[in-house]
């Protein structure tokens, strides 16, 4: 069995409007909230073998922070231009080039295509509780957790279970 993470970025700055949404980097707050998640994973067992990251600075300053807490084991992302502001289509296209030997992958992007990724790979078997949190929003920083049976290359829409959906608010303000 394979295991699928999807995490959006942490909160991002809007302090400096000259700059393009490329590279806006994180808020105070999505500091924070991406080391609570990053915590949060590591308790969980959910450091995963490979990530593939839109390259946008705000989701480089989301890695590099979840990463610190996973430990030595965290894998350097992968960056991906594609994955930037990337369509649901275009997310589940580059899953499907992973390497089958890769069990557990983190995709790190961006809504609403991750959102829109989530509900959609969300198939039978999937919790409810977890899949009505994300029908209702995707926050900043929340990971969406999915196993899947088969192999990357053939995934689909509705063919993973939704298992964990976990918001910062869901951990509290440590």
């Amino acid at each position: 069995m394979k295991e699928l993470l999807l995490l959006r970025h942490a909160k991002s700055s809007w302090d400096d409007p000259s700059l393009d949404d490329f590279d806006r980097p994180l808020a105070p707050r999505g500091k924070k909230a991406a080391q609570r998640m990053g915590r949060e994973m590591a308790a969980a067992g959910w450091i995963p073998e490979r990530v593939l990251a839109s390259p946008a600075m705000r989701t480089r300053l989301t890695w590099l922070r979840v990463m610190a807490e996973l430990g030595e084991s965290a894998p350097i992302a992968d960056y991906d231009y594609s994955l930037y502001m990337a369509s649901a289509e275009t997310i589940l296209t580059v899953i499907r080039t992973v390497p089958e030997e890769v069990s557990r992958l983190l995709v790190l992007g961006h809504n609403p295509g991750l959102q829109e990724a989530a509900l959609g790979l969300a198939g039978p078997g999937s919790k409810k509780e977890p899949l009505g949190r994300l029908r209702a929003k995707f926050p900043t920083a929340a990971v969406a957790r999915f196993t899947v049976d088969g192999l990357w290359s053939e995934l689909g829409f509705g063919a993973a279970r939704l298992t964990h959906f976990v918001r910062p608010s869901d951990l509290g303000q440590g």
